[in-house]
């Protein structure tokens, strides 16, 4: 077992010229919680030492840190690696970073071994509080002493540089990841693709993605998803077609996400004829439509006021055996009662079942090009304001209809 060495600080002085109360209050329990445990219990465990921190220090003051754990070993008690990690975790969570960097080195330079675990934490922390040098420092440490997890560092390195928008770091870690002989697999590649997604240009996305095929990785779902969006909230839907084109719109593993996103790159800008000849080659590839697949073009549809076809819609939607949900129930009752079309709502819904529950269950990248129709934001608004009632679409709708009527009242006495 290796011998910890802690040097504690002076204790903290009050104005008089002694030791502050509050400080010898700590002192006191702290011998009474050490002297009560037996000599066989002398062998503390992390969750044991976790709950003595907790105990022993809860003013979290920088110089009272570390005086639990060395009053501890003092006492012979002696600390295994669980329980230093757990102190350096405390420490880094709680802003004491050179106390953090102390025991980590003292872990590193011991016989113990920190598990991917508490790295992972102790990066994520680092993270949190833009301690990005730090991060640095570890993956180098952990990379030279060979933990047999490098490769796990590595892309936990990435995916906290990715998430804090530190797109050179991300990159220079890759670089530094490749120079030692390892190759970026799917997840790190993915992910790189992804933060690229959310935090870079269009370009800077375009060009990472050309890495990312000539490396010969597969693009998967999330990554697929965040270059979508990158290009929806940029407006650039003819390019989002051609990216979808590219990747492939008949693979299977991504089910029908592809041609989804293909339809909905043509009803942003309301082509409807070749939103039609889309549909009509998914359904020749024998994808199968879904609701947001349903969605999507009922949304044009109504947005077009296109009665018929969204009829036709609705029944192909029964024919398929998918269940409509509040974003569906939404386009009829907007396009109905925005051409002043209210009296003829029930026959728009005679084939719906009204007394379902609702939910919604569109994909929420068709909210970033449509919005959120009227029908759609007032029930949500509702559902939020008074979810102990048990709604239904109908009750839904009716609370609908009495407001419009209520707003017309009130527009045509003005």
């Amino acid at each position: 077992m290796e011998t910890l060495t802690l040097t504690p600080p002076p204790p903290p002085i009050s104005r008089a010229g002694g030791f502050s109360s509050s400080s010898l209050k700590r002192r006191r329990r702290r011998r009474l919680v050490i002297h009560s445990l037996h000599p066989e219990e002398r062998n503390l465990g992390e969750i044991e030492f976790v709950q003595a921190i907790h105990i022993l220090g809860p003013d979290r003051m920088p110089g009272d840190a570390h005086q639990p754990l060395s009053e501890m070993i003092s006492q012979g008690f002696q600390p295994d690696c669980s329980t230093l990690s757990a102190l350096m975790l405390w420490y880094a969570e709680n802003g004491l970073f050179s106390e953090a960097q102390a025991l980590w080195n003292e872990i590193v330079s011991s016989s113990f071994k920190p598990s991917i675990e508490v790295i992972s934490c102790l990066m994520n922390t680092y993270a949190r509080m833009d301690q990005f040098d730090e991060i640095i420092r570890i993956v180098h440490e952990t990379a030279s002493r060979d933990f047999g997890f490098t490769r796990q560092i590595y892309t936990l390195a990435i995916s906290c540089f990715g998430k804090a928008g530190q797109l050179q770091m991300m990159e220079d870690m890759i670089k530094y990841m490749v120079s030692r002989g390892l190759k970026v697999d799917s997840c790190t590649g993915n992910a790189f693709i992804k933060y690229y997604s959310m935090f870079g240009t269009i370009e800077e996305m375009e060009a990472a993605y050309g890495r990312m095929k000539q490396s010969r990785i597969l693009i998967e779902k999330e990554a697929i998803r965040a270059i979508a969006h990158a290009y929806i909230a940029q407006r650039k839907y003819y390019k989002l077609g051609e990216f979808l084109r590219d990747v492939g719109l008949n693979r299977r593993n991504t089910g029908s996400l592809l041609w989804n996103l293909l339809l909905l790159s043509y009803a942003a800008n309301f082509k409807m004829k070749s939103l039609q000849r889309e549909f009509l080659s998914m359904v020749e590839a024998r994808f199968p439509p879904d609701l947001t697949t349903f969605n999507v073009r009922a949304l044009a549809f109504s947005r077009m006021c296109m009665f018929w076809d969204l009829h036709l819609s609705l029944e192909h939607m029964q024919h398929e055996k998918v269940v409509p949900d509040l974003v569906t129930y939404g386009c009829i009752v907007d396009l109905y009662l925005n051409r002043r079309l209210g009296r003829n709502l029930s026959f728009a819904l005679g084939k719906l079942d009204v007394d379902s529950s609702p939910v919604v269950a569109t994909d929420p990248l068709v909210f970033e090009v449509f919005g959120k129709g009227d029908f759609h934001s007032t029930s949500e608004a509702l559902l939020e304001s008074s979810r102990r009632r048990e709604w239904t679409y109908s009750k839904l709708i009716s609370m609908y209809l009495k407001k419009k009527y209520r707003s017309n009242q009130i527009f045509w006495n003005y």
